[in-house]
């Protein structure tokens, strides 16, 4: 879902080469006894699993405009304009100007704030690991109400009125898949579909699509039989009016997955973080935001350690954990899907 617009930004395979290769110095030479999988430029000493604060107070960011976004969709507007109150009210709580940086896809978001130009934003759940070891991400987050936080399932869907009723019958059909680091668009199908007699990759070819999106409508247009999809993405697809949900049938739904995190730059001035995230925590939805989000009200507390784990198992599971090397190794089949499904587009 991101590796083809991190190429782009970059200016290809070297470029991304040269940019996770250019470590500053301090990162080179700092003193750190633990790092796990997260990436050089950070540290991980108290072994949480995320970027520690750095020890050189010089480096904590307090930055006077602080810029905030949310996982990508076809059309970035949609949630820059859901997620308005919470903006206008986010710089009143913390006296500061607050903007929306609309990104086209999760490697944008990545390379943001690794690069320093996003403070805050929402990570979709699998790019969530990539964001925490690549870009020095902390979630702190999830969408939820007063008991619990928001999550989703992986779901199938296919066209209400085709003849496919099981998995199995997906055998040797048009199946899409989002993109490869999507942990409902690909990651968990290939833990979770072949116990139910669907293989990806074996019983169907995997056709990427580009996003949630873009599958659904892939199925509504025919394009595809079948699609897994975040039911959440799904559903709100069909609350704003761009698809009729009935038009779909759901054949098959997983157990529950954390939605997508909101999670903060590593290197923010503590005291900033801790007004920051107050603001958050204390936040309530008002109702064009519940409608957005599914009934959500708030920002539900969470950790990466403990909630992302299910997340981290299926990665680890499917060969793809969420270090620089997976990253990169995705990087060029994501650049062959988007351009695959550019010249689809092109075509109709």
């Amino acid at each position: 879902m991101y590796f083809a617009q991190l190429l782009h930004t970059l200016l290809g395979l070297a470029a991304l080469g040269l940019a996770f290769g250019a470590i500053p110095a301090y990162a080179q030479a700092d003193d750190c006894k633990h790092r796990g999988e997260l990436d050089m430029l950070y540290c991980d000493e108290n072994k949480d699993l995320v970027a520690d604060t750095p020890k050189d107070s010089k480096r904590w960011k307090n930055p006077s405009t602080l810029v905030f976004t949310y996982t990508p969709v076809e059309d970035a507007a949609v949630y820059e304009t859901a997620f308005k109150p919470f903006l206008e009210y986010l710089g009143k709580c913390t006296a500061k100007r607050v903007v929306y940086f609309p990104v086209q896809s999760n490697a944008a978001e990545i390379e943001a704030m690794r690069a320093g130009r996003l403070h805050v934003g929402g990570f979709s759940t699998g790019p969530t690991g990539f964001a925490v070891n690549l870009a020095g991400a902390v979630p702190f987050a999830v969408k939820g109400n007063e008991k619990e936080w928001q999550g989703y399932n992986l779901i199938t869907i296919v066209k209400k009125d085709s003849p496919f009723q099981k998995m199995a019958d997906l055998k040797g059909r048009r199946v899409a898949h989002t993109s490869p680091s999507s942990n409902s668009g690909h990651l968990a199908p290939q833990v979770l579909f072949p116990p139910l007699g669907l293989a990806p990759d074996k019983d169907y070819k995997v056709l990427f699509s580009g996003g949630h999106g873009q599958s659904v409508k892939g199925v509504e247009s025919g394009d595809y039989d079948a699609a897994p999809v975040a039911s959440d993405v799904f559903t709100r697809m069909g609350v704003r009016g761009e698809i009729k949900l009935d038009d779909f049938r759901i054949i098959y739904r997983s157990a529950t997955f954390p939605t997508s995190s909101f999670a903060y730059a590593h290197d923010l001035h503590p005291d900033l973080v801790k007004t920051l995230t107050k603001c958050f925590y204390d936040f309530r939805f008002p109702a064009e935001m519940q409608k957005s989000f599914g009934g959500a009200d708030r920002f539900f507390p969470i950790t990466y350690q403990k909630d992302w784990e299910v997340v981290r198992k299926i990665a680890e599971g499917t060969g793809t954990p969420f270090n620089r090397a997976a990253y990169e190794k995705e990087a060029a089949r994501e650049e062959a899907a988007r351009k695959k499904a550019l010249e689809a587009k092109s075509k109709k």
